[in-house]
Order: structure tokens, then C-alpha cells, then sequence
């Protein structure tokens, strides 16, 4: 007898919290730079030499980029696609002939087996010529069918699908819903079990690829019952199976010729043999996949951070201001020195994680991570930085530039473009607090039980005497280490180029610094720690400086024994690292000085009205209907805009 259909979730914040915390990785089996960063421990051999690819994936990748570089430049024109919010079915057909589509798949299964680091330069060529391919490439093989099946599928499931995925058809990855973003718990999709297969009714919100693709992979709640363990589960589903919708494609203020949709699942029968993993597996199988599937972002965002480099070079050199270019202006100079060492080190994190990826020596869900919130926030600010530069023709489209015979620079476009890492896979606000749950996880393993209103006095007695025990060892070593030390990281003082090793003792006596502000912070508000989003977002964010200038450091060290820009590398990673330094320590001062409690009072007052006066004087343009739209399971009562590539 099958499960009765799922009723809309309702559950409490420690319910939520219950079930994410059930879908954490619990355990580190390999090292983590990272990890170690927010514990106070600067483990440079984790990091450096640098990891490098062998022969053969350089070979394998630099012949494939060779070839895509050539098709992006005579097949893609991104203004086209940005005009129409379309990706012509031509180019699309283009990159499945190229290969593009199995990227990251086994040549056994048709794909090119690119490394990580060969996979997001692929990422960040393509998406130089137009962003909405990179986005489309991304989602199909960082998130879709072939990561998830590649991590956790069974042979049979790699058989049948990883072939298809490598060549033929485009895959999407289902788990937003209309009322369900960052807390799972809420997932209202099911799957109820039915002899040897599934039955999924729900509606699927951003489901990007959703409108285009062939296959799915989607996230359904299975409800329990005898012989089923129940929970979230994964599920590979056939975009033509009867009673899948593609109900709308959404569009957006940027990536306009992304396949982006919603998708009704209607009484859509799955077999059990694509079901991916066991039941209830499923939340684990997204967030393991994302730890290297976010990579993908910062790929994009290196690949705007050289363009803007690019036209802020050419632009400041020919725009002529009070009788010399603008570049040599402090003003415009700043933001373009900005740009050049952000972007240098926005690299040098990118490769670094991927490279540490490849190796799979490294536990790098931390360094994932963080790599995907300090590019999605720098990019940002250097597409920012370029449309102030350009001035008024930044902010004026390419379309009207060429219109009226000047160059169709694209800054706007780009600026609106990169403004969804943001928010894409685990906005910064969620980034913070996924990162931050890993940064604080020895003092919950050690204090858990200490800090848990639920548990007994015994039980608080005995957490409490394991805590003495692990801080009495944990904390004198966070009073001294090689950042005071003069001589220490001296291998990154050369002859003829910048002090590095400064910036590195900075780092170390930094991390001691930030795991002695977490402790603090644990001691002061004990349970109420997970509550203080403001205070976690500055650890994290200051963890993500000090990775970035790690990581920056050691790549101008790689370039000055391997190529011929080690002089510039060098300087590059030394005014980022100063550039950083200023940021940090302004972070540092916020930990303790900031305004959260007053905010928290404003905020209470803004939902109680208490400000509505301040809203008078206006009218609002939005348009009538809810605020999130009804998503009852049901039968579709719209066309189906499913649009496959043929």
C-alpha cells in the first residue's frame, strides 16, 4: 500500500535547523586549509607549493580550450543573445558537437574528463562571450544530472544517463520552490512511493536549464512509511515524462538569455531506478554536490574581473580629463588598481580551490565556499568600479554606444549580470551562516551538550568537563606563533620583488586573532552564538580575506619560479594584500563596535509600523497579487513552454 500524498510541511526554526545540520558532512577525513584558518592554525604546507595538473591535463585541457576559444569567436555573439534572451539552438548545437556539454564527465561515458581547474578556464572563456552560456554550461554539469550521478550514482545510473549528459542532452537541477529557498525543512514536493516506482506532484521555482532541458534532477520529500525510510530524496526525472510542466520561462534583470523556468510536476511517475542514493539522502547529496559545483561562480566572475581590467586599461588611457588621461588621476587610478589586484587574487583563489579539488588530498567544502562568497562579492564591486569609471557611458547600454558610433562596451550589461552570484547557489546572507557553522564546529563538538537547553545537568556537567579539557590545550596556542617572528615565511622575500612574508605572519597572527574572537563570542552568548548572524558574517568574512591573501601570496610565488611575471605577480598580490589588511582590520573593529542591537530595534519597529510615516509621499508601481504565488499540487492549466534543442 503506497504513502498517502504530503501535506505542506509546517516546522518549528529548531526543526529546520535539525534537518540541516542532518545534511552536514559530520566528519573531516582529510585535511582543510580552511578549517584550520578559523581554528587559529595557519597551515601554509596545506596550501604551498602550490598544487599543479599534470602533463596530460594540461595537454587534454588547453587542446579543448584552444577549440572552444575559436568557436566563442566565430560562433557566439553575445550581443545577439543579450538583445533576443536566447541562446540560439545553432550555438547550443555548436557546444554539444565541441564536447562543452561532458566537460567534467569520464571519456568512458563520452565526456572530455577535464580537470576542475581546466573545467571553470573552460567556464570563464565561454562566459567572456556570452554569460548566459557560462550559466547554462554550469548548471548542467555543476549541479544537474552528471555531478550528483558522477558522486553518487550507481553503474547502471552512469550508464544510462552520463552518455546522454555528455553529448545529447541538457539536465537541471530542481529544488527551490515557491515558498522553499534556503530551508529545506519546508520542501513540499513528495514522492510517494508506488510498487516499483515514484510519484512526484509539486512546483518548482528558478529551475534553471529547466526550460531547455531533457533531464532533471529534482529534490521531493517521500513521505514515511513501512519499508521507507522517507525524506528528502533526489530523483533523475525525463523532462517528457507525462505530467511535467514547464509552466513559465522567468525573466531577469541580467543573464537575459538564461532558460530559466517553473516547473509543475503533476502525478509524474518515476522509477525507483532513478532514485539517486537511498532515501532521505538527498539534501546531503545538493550540499555535497555544491562543494565543488560552487566553484563554477567565481569562475565567472574572474572572467568579468579580466574583462573589466581590459576596458578600464584601454578606456582610462584614452578618455582624456583636465589635459592627461583619467588613469593618472588618484581618483580613477585607485579604482583601477583596485581592479587589477582583486582580480589577480580572485584567480589566485579560484585555481588554488580547484586545483585542491583535483588533488582530493584537501577537504575544501570550506574553501568552496568561501571562494564562491568572496568572488560573488568582489566581482561585484569591480563591475561597479568599471561602470563609475566609464561614467555615463557606463551606465548607457551597448546597443545605444553603438547606435551612435562609439564602442559597444557592455559595462552595464555586466554589472547587471553579476549581480545574481549574490545570490545564486547560497546567497552571501546563507553563505555566511554555512561557513560559519564550519568555523565554529570544535566549539560545538566540544561545548554542544553545554550550550543545549534540552540536555540534563549530568549531561551539561560532563560537556563541560570535556570543554576544560580541549580549551586548556586549544587556547595557549593561539598567544604566539611565526607571524611574530621576523625571519618567519622569509622564502617570500626574493631579491629584486615585494615582501610577501610580511603579509603571511599578518595572516597567521590574524587567524590566531579571529579564533580568539570566536571563542570570546562562544564564552559571551554560549547558545544564543547561531542568533548572531552579524557577528558570524564578520568572522567569515574576515576568514575569506585572510584565505584570499594566502592564496594570492602563494600564486605570485608559482608564477615567479614557473613564468615570466613573477615581478608583477608579486606586486599584485602585494597591494591586494594591503587592500585586504585594511579590510580586515576594519572587520575586526566591527566584531566588538557595531550597531546590531540598535538595528534589531529598528527592525522590530519597521514590521510593527511604527516607521509607516516614513513611507508617505510615494506611490508604489508594483502590480496586484501575492507576494509568493499558490503552488498547490495539482494538474498544470497553462501550455507547456518546455522549449527542447533540436
Amino acid at each position: 500500500m503506497s504513502a498517502p500524498p504530503l501535506k505542506k510541511p509546517v516546522v518549528t526554526e529548531r526543526e529546520a535547523r535539525q534537518v540541516a545540520e542532518a545534511a552536514r558532512e559530520q566528519d573531516w577525513r582529510k585535511p582543510s586549509f580552511a578549517k584550520e584558518l578559523f581554528l587559529g592554525r595557519f597551515r601554509l604546507d596545506l596550501i604551498h607549493p602550490h598544487p599543479l595538473p599534470t602533463d596530460e591535463a594540461v595537454r587534454r585541457g588547453e587542446q579543448f580550450l584552444s577549440k572552444l576559444r575559436d568557436f566563442c569567436e566565430t560562433k557566439v555573439d553575445g550581443a545577439l543573445i543579450e538583445r533576443e534572451a536566447r541562446i540560439p539552438d545553432e550555438v547550443i548545437n555548436g557546444l554539444k558537437e565541441l564536447g562543452a556539454l561532458g566537460m567534467k564527465i569520464d571519456p568512458k561515458y563520452g565526456g572530455l574528463g577535464l580537470t576542475q581547474v581546466y573545467y571553470n578556464k573552460a567556464l570563464a572563456l565561454v562566459g567572456s562571450a556570452s554569460p548566459a552560456i557560462g550559466v547554462l554550461l554550469s548548471a548542467h554539469q555543476s549541479i544537474g544530472v552528471p555531478q550528483p550521478l558522477k558522486l553518487f550514482g550507481t553503474p547502471e545510473q552512469k550508464q544510462k544517463f552520463l552518455p546522454r549528459c555528455a553529448r545529447t542532452d541538457i539536465s537541471a537541477f530542481l529544488l527551490t520552490e515557491p515558498d522553499v529557498g534556503s530551508d529545506p525543512a519546508r520542501l513540499a514536493t513528495s514522492a510517494v512511493p508506488e510498487g516499483d516506482d515514484y510519484i512526484l506532484d509539486g512546483v518548482k521555482l528558478w529551475t534553471t536549464n529547466g526550460v531547455v532541458a531533457d533531464l532533471l534532477v529534482v529534490m521531493a520529500r517521500v513521505p514515511k512509511s513501512e519499508g521507507h525510510k522517507g525524506g528528502i530524496t533526489a530523483f533523475v526525472v525525463e523532462t517528457d515524462s507525462p505530467g511535467v510542466t514547464v509552466e513559465n520561462r522567468n525573466a531577469f534583470m541580467g543573464l537575459r538569455g538564461i532558460e530559466n523556468g517553473v516547473t509543475r510536476l503533476h502525478q509524474v511517475r518515476v522509477p525507483a531506478a532513478n532514485r539517486i542514493g537511498p532515501e532521505g539522502a538527498g539534501l546531503k547529496i545538493a550540499l555535497t554536490t555544491l562543494n565543488t559545483g560552487r566553484l563554477s561562480l567565481p569562475a565567472s566572475c574572474v572572467a568579468a574581473g579580466k574583462w573589466c581590467l581590459k576596458i578600464a586599461r584601454e578606456w582610462s588611457a584614452a578618455r582624456e580629463q583636465w589635459g592627461k588621461p583619467v588613469a593618472h588621476h588618484e581618483a580613477v587610478g585607485q579604482k583601477i588598481s583596485f581592479i587589477a589586484a582583486t582580480t589577480f587574487a580572485l584567480e589566485a583563489v579560484l585555481d588554488l580551490s580547484s586545483q585542491m579539488a583535483d588533488e582530493d588530498r584537501n577537504d575544501i567544502r570550506i574553501e568552496g565556499a568561501l571562494a564562491k562568497l568572496f568572488a560573488s562579492e568582489m566581482g561585484w564591486r569591480i563591475a561597479d568600479e568599471l561602470v563609475q569609471i566609464r561614467g555615463g557611458r557606463g551606465f548607457e547600454t551597448a546597443d545605444s554606444l553603438r547606435a551612435r558610433g562609439e564602442r559597444a562596451v557592455p559595462a552595464e550589461q555586466i554589472l547587471r549580470d553579476l549581480r545574481i552570484n549574490r545570490i545564486f547557489e547560497g546567497s552571501t546572507e546563507i553563505m555566511h551562516l554555512l561557513i560559519a557553522r564550519e568555523a565554529v564546529d570544535a566549539h560545538l563538538s566540544v561545548a554542544g551538550d553545554l550550550i543545549d537547553p534540552e540536555k540534563s545537568l549530568s549531561d551539561k556537567a560532563k560537556a563541560g568537563a570535556n570543554a576544560g579539557v580541549f580549551y586548556a590545550k586549544w587556547l595557549p596556542k593561539l598567544v604566539a606563533g611565526p607571524g611574530q617572528l621576523p625571519r618567519a615565511y622569509a622564502d617570500f622575500h626574493p631579491a629584486g620583488h615585494p615582501d610577501l612574508s610580511g603579509h603571511l605572519r599578518y595572516v597567521e597572527r590574524s587567524a590566531r586573532k579571529l579564533a580568539r574572537s570566536t571563542f570570546y563570542a562562544m564564552s559571551r552568548w554560549q547558545g544564543r552564538m547561531e542568533t548572531k548572524q552579524g557577528f558570524l558574517g564578520r568572522i567569515v568574512d574576515i576568514g575569506a580575506e585572510l584565505f584570499a591573501m594566502s592564496a594570492a601570496v602563494v600564486r605570485a610565488e608559482l608564477l615567479r619560479t614557473t613564468e615570466g611575471h613573477g615581478r608583477e605577480a608579486y606586486q599584485l598580490a602585494d597591494v591586494f594584500c594591503r587592500q585586504s589588511r585594511i579590510r580586515v582590520e576594519e572587520l575586526f573593529g566591527r566584531l566588538w563596535s557595531n550597531t546590531d542591537d540598535l538595528d534589531h530595534k529598528v527592525v522590530k519597529g519597521v514590521l510593527g509600523g511604527a516607521y509607516e510615516w516614513l513611507e508617505r509621499g510615494v506611490v508604489d508601481p508594483s502590480g496586484e497579487g501575492p507576494w509568493i504565488a499558490d503552488a498547490t499540487p495539482g494538474p498544470s492549466e497553462k501550455e507547456n513552454v518546455h522549449r527542447p534543442i533540436r
